[in-house]
């Protein structure tokens, strides 16, 4: 198959590493900010891997020429924070072609739906196929050019969905042939829910504030960062983030458990957990807090959780809380730039029924 990588990060770099090694011609674009990254690939003729993931691969193309990656593409992957998923789509647009399966990983809440409506579809339009997963499968990093280590590349418990959910299988049957232990979700509010980010990264950020300043994130973000009380935080905010799929029907995995089930952590509870995860083993704290551990995680994250539960009838003091401690840190409203709301995707209209019957 001719696949398709939007983003040369840490993740789009493994995605097009493991399907180039699955026998798939690749071909990555990317914005032309991001030239470093794409002159690297294009200085060896593709990626070095090592860890989980070893060796070298080829791609087939890396560069900015949108009109070089879609056409005839059979499966393109979307990886990037959120906030870069719809300039992904818009640049998409012109080049989209029927029959075509596209898969936001991860989805960084309902990033399927926000593709979808950067090509110009509507929800119900069916002449290509939108799914996402839950997150990505890996834990990795770029440690050079045209170089990443896979700290982990996952050993199960994460999913994937199409929209609509009709389409779950279809997808299926293609990512599992590379992500054999991947798993199908009920529909993208589970994939959305299931991904903790939002729960983890303004926690651990914001009670560790001071540290991060003072010393430009020279401590590590799990092992010295995550504590009893930081871990009560993150507990009373993922119980919350279960409840809201209680109400919809859908069994959201406590994270501790998720991570054990994934091979990051050994310890199902919310502070030894998380800091001696063998998976987070060495891991730094960001070097400053304007960075997406607290603007994507709660500014699209925790906003879109606290919105969806306010639809449904959930209440989430701890979210709302976090989403308040981190726009006074911050000095911005997250809740008031609305960068990822129910309204914004066009799901503010349904009830709770018609929410799960429509997605």
């Amino acid at each position: 198959m001719k696949v398709a990588v939007l983003g040369s990060g840490n993740g789009g770099c493994a995605v097009a590493f493991e399907w180039s090694k699955a026998g798939h011609d690749v071909y990555m674009f990317d914005f032309e900010q991001f030239k470093k990254n794409i002159n690297a690939i294009n200085d060896v003729g593709g990626i070095c891997s090592e860890g989980d993931l070893e060796g070298f691969q080829k791609l087939v193309y890396a560069g900015h020429d949108i009109g070089k990656v879609i056409p005839e593409s059979d499966i393109i992957f979307v990886v990037g924070p959120a906030y870069s998923t719809e300039p992904f789509g818009k640049v998409c647009k012109p080049y989209v072609q029927n029959g075509q399966m596209y898969i936001v990983c991860p989805s960084s809440c309902a990033g399927s739906l926000v593709f979808k409506n950067a090509l110009g579809l509507n929800l119900e339009d069916e002449s290509v196929i939108v799914a996402e997963t839950s997150t990505l499968p890996y834990a990795v990093r770029i440690i050079g050019d045209a170089r990443i280590a896979v700290y982990n590349r996952l050993k199960g418990a994460y999913y994937v969905a199409a929209l609509p959910s009709k389409y779950n299988d279809k997808v299926y049957d293609v990512v599992v042939k590379v992500y054999s232990e991947i798993e199908i979700a009920k529909n993208i509010l589970q994939t959305t829910l299931q991904n903790a980010n939002p729960i983890i990264h303004p926690s651990v950020s914001l009670l560790n504030a001071a540290l991060i300043e003072r010393t430009n994130g020279n401590f590590l973000f799990y092992e010295e960062g995550v504590t009893k009380a930081v871990g009560r935080v993150i507990k009373s905010m993922d119980d919350e983030r279960i409840e809201i799929g209680n109400k919809l029907g859908i069994t959201i995995i406590p994270d501790p458990v998720l991570g054990i089930k994934q091979g990051y952590m050994a310890d199902d509870t919310y502070d030894i957990g998380y800091s001696k995860a063998p998976g987070f083993k060495g891991i730094m704290a960001q070097s400053q807090l304007d960075h997406r551990y607290i603007n994507e995680d709660a500014g699209y994250g925790l906003v879109f959780f606290t919105d969806l539960a306010k639809q449904i009838g959930v209440k989430t003091p701890s979210m709302d809380t976090v989403i308040e401690m981190a726009s006074i840190v911050m000095d911005r409203d997250y809740k008031e730039e609305k960068a990822r709301t129910m309204e914004g995707l066009g799901l503010s209209k349904y009830n709770l029924d018609e929410l799960n019957e429509i997605l």
